[in-house]
């Protein structure tokens, strides 16, 4: 195989990408054709103004202190049907196995595009405490008076909510989609970790 100009280099990363993302679907079908939000791309910074850690107390989340660690991000609205059904079930589940991993990460955004009345900041610390996450939570609020969509929406490209990011330790995104297999996930990172 060729590496003049990157090429091999890139054919290599592209099919460990493309091995990570078919291990970490849930299933065959539309959702792996479709290639969501920005797969295969650095994860953009957090722009993120509000931030709780595990006691409620303002804290921050920075990605790229993160940089070295598997990190699971959810996006999720408190009045969401899909993130309580599964997708905050699954980050809490993520959440307990690897609690005392110092190479892997969590954080949860609530990124709010609809329903500012309801998915508020207050809402971030409810959900916490309901199940038991003790990582940073951040709330994410678009402008309900423009385009809606917060940042954090924008710049991961996510359709909504419940959504999953997964950012490899060299800070490429392995995974962005509405759900994910998070039993796999776990066998995964734990593979890669041993």
């Amino acid at each position: 195989m060729s590496t003049k100009g990157g090429f091999g280099r890139r054919r290599i990363l592209t099919g460990a990408l493309a091995a990570a993302a078919a291990v970490l679907l849930p299933t065959p079908g539309i959702a792996q054709q479709r290639k969501p939000g920005i797969q295969g791309h650095m994860a953009p910074a957090l722009k993120i103004d509000w931030w709780i850690d595990a006691q409620g107390k303002p804290t921050s989340f920075d990605l790229m202190a993160e940089r070295g660690k598997w990190v699971y991000l959810k996006f999720w609205q408190s009045w969401c049907p899909g993130c309580h059904r599964h997708g905050l079930p699954s980050l809490e589940k993520f959440v307990r196995v690897f609690k005392d991993e110092p190479r892997v990460a969590a954080a949860g955004v609530q990124t709010v595009f609809e329903g500012f009345r309801t998915n508020t900041r207050d809402e971030v610390r409810k959900t916490q405490l309901q199940y038991n996450l003790a990582i940073p939570m951040g709330h994410d609020a678009g402008n309900p008076d423009g385009d809606h969509l917060p940042h954090t929406m924008r710049s991961y490209r996510s359709g909504g909510t419940p959504w999953v990011v997964i950012v490899r330790p060299d800070g490429r995104v392995v995974y962005n989609g509405f759900n994910i297999n998070v039993d796999k996930l776990i066998a995964h990172v734990q593979q890669d970790l041993a």
